[in-house]
Order: structure tokens, then C-alpha cells, then sequence
């Protein structure tokens, strides 16, 4: 009798193969995690003049709810009782906790 490899090993192989190509993209953005530093976003920025955003909320004229600050914003993902942190709507730049924009939206339980 000869030894023979099962065909099944073979479909395997050529399944993990593509699946590995398929999640090879993707691989940079799981790893990268948080590591990088990032600036923080200046007020004339065009995007955050675009959204009216105040580093001090208290200085936020269309601002109506005195609770409203960035770090209660659903696009706002720092760490309670930090500073500052990333903001979906500024492309990971950073904005202060105590900051405010047009485009706030109460955060998520």
C-alpha cells in the first residue's frame, strides 16, 4: 500500500489559504490598536469650524444643554476622566474632554 495525502487535507489547506488572504488587510487595523499619538484638533480646523467646535464648551454659542461635552458624545471614545480623546468625526484626531460640536449625540448606555 502506498501513502496517500486525503484529498481533504488539500481542501484544508487551499480554505485557511484564502481565508489568511482575505484577513491579510485587515491585520494592520487589529494590530495597530491605540499607539500612535495623535494631535489635537486646532478650533480652525475646517472641520471643526465646519461642526463649530469649542475646546471650552462654555464658549460654544449654539451650544443648548449645558450638560452636552464632548466627553459625553456617543463619537467620543477616550477613557473616562481623560483630558482629551480620539473623535470619529475629526479622523482620530484628538478633542478635549470639556470640548463641544454642532454635531453632538448623547452617547449610548
Amino acid at each position: 500500500m502506498t501513502d496517500h495525502i486525503p484529498e481533504n487535507s488539500r481542501r484544508r489547506f487551499i480554505k485557511l489559504t484564502a481565508i489568511g488572504l482575505a484577513a491579510a488587510p485587515f491585520a494592520n487595523v487589529l494590530l495597530s490598536g491605540s499607539a500612535e499619538a495623535a494631535d489635537p484638533i486646532s478650533e480652525t480646523d475646517p472641520q471643526a469650524t465646519a461642526l463649530g467646535y469649542k475646546a471650552d464648551a462654555t464658549k460654544a454659542e449654539k451650544r443648548k444643554d449645558a450638560t452636552q461635552l464632548c466627553s459625553n458624545c456617543n463619537f467620543y471614545s477616550a477613557k473616562a476622566g481623560d483630558a482629551s480623546g480620539p473623535c470619529v468625526l475629526f479622523q482620530g484626531k484628538l478633542v478635549t474632554a470639556n470640548g463641544w460640536c454642532t454635531a453632538w449625540a448623547k452617547k449610548a448606555a
